[in-house]
């Protein structure tokens, strides 16, 4: 039997969707591997503004401890096919991953969109100041702005992250509609998604409503499996490679 393939014809655009499963050949962990649990901390805990306001430094040390993490790791063959079908396609592609690990920049990925933030990066918890990259460790203490007077609370660097209860950036969301009210037609491919998380769940409707062709490429069906065209069962990191075919 051969091996599926997505045939990408001259005026067709790509809006491809990662999420946890891209990363597992990784070696990225996911709250999903243990329970949702982190210390026997539930992923509340560490991952809301509420969690933060109660104790920042245990917020801090479980976001040190997934950056070290992520500075260890390397992307894998599916990261690194992502960014070779980018470079055939230019401005018909558009990755948007819920990751945080910052591995599709580092296989050469450039039209993304990091819906959840990039672990990686540190920003402000008070003021404005941009998100800047950051790739420092505190397990031991707090960083500290530097740049304000703490308005409205501490003055702590937090991670740049969407922590549960927060919005995603509009213009990602207004950047996503936009490339998929172009014309032409639109191939919409999911990878390594559970399908349970919004808005990103969601893409595939949208992708339908205006005409798109829709895959799910995963390890298991995820909660959504049933709304897409096709279903191609199997690991990104070894799907991914031979399954784009760029006319």
């Amino acid at each position: 039997m051969s091996e599926p393939r997505i045939s990408i014809e001259p005026d067709t655009r790509v809006l491809v969707l990662t999420g946890a499963g891209a990363s597992a050949d990784s070696g990225i962990p996911t709250f999903r591997d243990a329970n949702g649990l982190w210390e026997n901390h539930a992923v509340e805990e560490v991952a809301s503004p509420g969690g933060f306001r109660r104790d920042p430094r245990l917020v801090w040390r479980f976001y040190s401890q997934r950056r070290a993490g992520v500075l260890g790791a390397k992307p894998n063959a599916g990261h690194l096919a992502l960014a070779e079908l980018e470079k055939s396609l230019g401005e018909r592609f558009l990755l948007v991953t819920q990751n945080v690990d910052g591995l599709h920049r580092r296989a050469g990925s450039e039209r993304i969109l990091e819906i959840h933030g990039n672990l990686l990066e540190t920003k402000c918890w008070s003021c404005d100041r941009p998100p800047f990259e950051d790739h420092a460790l505190y397990e031991d203490t707090l960083p500290m702005c530097g740049e304000c007077d703490g308005r409205g609370d501490t003055g702590l660097l937090r991670p740049n992250i969407v922590w549960f209860g927060e919005m995603l950036d509009p213009a990602h969301l207004e950047a996503i509609e936009r490339f998929m009210s172009l014309p032409g037609p639109l191939f919409f491919v999911a990878i390594g998604t559970s399908g349970a998380v919004w808005p990103a769940a969601g893409l595939v409707d949208l992708a339908r409503r205006v005409g798109g062709r829709t895959w799910l490429v995963n390890a298991e069906p995820a909660e959504n499996a049933s709304r897409f065209e096709s279903f191609i069962r199997g690991r990104s990191a070894e799907v991914l490679p031979g399954l784009f075919e760029v006319r």
